[in-house]
């Protein structure tokens, strides 16, 4: 039942960063801990591994550094297989966010504003941190507020999606702000993952529905079709036994 260990050679030495189950158990004595917790005590590891083979489990050695080693009766199989799944929900549940950036210029039109101001909503909506930094040029740099107002009033345009995380401040011959979102992007996740599901399901009771239709259409033609030929067929009979007759008279 156990699988094979995940092993890396290094100095021409296997290492391997699971731990030893069953036959790859060496010493002569371990202590045992039951399927369900329960303290065996110090065995034989012969007798641990015959026990092991009566209730169809494996011997899992989970402290080998312990004098003696420890050793836990379970299904490895199922046991590895369930911590694959944790490994997946837990990176599903963790907050992935990442930071993205736009970039203003001090002099830019509302229409430019508004779009840049979109994508910062979007991004923010979608669990990402955002670096916004205005760019300033020449004589732009004696005169830093226009950024710092810029910016703030991006930030309060944008207060229902993200709060601000680092004030503007500059930076050389930039002004930066950071805004970081009001939700977590597992959240986000979540709706996406419940709207995937939502979407598969309509797509599935769809094709669903369209192959009961494309049967039932068939059974419906076969029925006529099998209905036609008995018509046929007692066309031909009638018509055969009135020639009969005929022959007869």
């Amino acid at each position: 039942m156990g699988t094979d260990a995940t092993k890396a050679s290094r100095n021409g030495v296997i290492i391997s960063d699971e731990p030893r189950i069953n036959d790859e158990i060496r010493v002569s004595q371990v202590r045992l801990i039951g399927p369900n917790g329960e303290q065996v005590g110090v065995i034989a590891t012969s007798v641990a591994l015959n026990l092991a083979k009566e209730a169809n489990l494996d011997l899992v050695e989970v402290a080998p550094n312990a004098k003696p080693p420890v050793a836990k009766l379970i299904d490895y199989g199922k046991f590895k297989y369930n911590e694959k799944i944790k490994a997946r929900e837990a990176r599903r549940n963790q907050s992935t966010a990442e930071i993205k950036e736009i970039r203003f210029r001090l002099k830019i039109d509302e229409h430019d504003f508004d779009v840049k101001k979109g994508h910062v909503v979007r991004f923010l909506g979608g669990g990402d941190k955002v670096k916004v930094t205005i760019m300033l040029r020449g004589r732009e740099q004696s005169r830093p507020i226009g950024g710092v107002e810029l910016l703030q009033r991006l930030a309060a345009e944008v207060e229902e999606y993200g709060t601000v995380e680092s004030a503007p401040k500059q930076e050389g011959r930039n002004i930066i702000m950071t805004l970081a979102p009001k939700g977590k992007k597992v959240h986000t996740q979540s709706e996406q993952r419940r709207r995937g599901d939502q979407s598969r399901a309509e797509r599935q009771a769809r094709q669903a529905a369209r192959l009961a239709a494309k049967q039932e259409a068939q059974a419906q033609a076969a029925a006529e079709a099998k209905a036609s030929v008995k018509q046929t067929s007692a066309t031909k009979n009638t018509t055969k036994e009135g020639s009969n007759a005929e022959d007869e008279e």
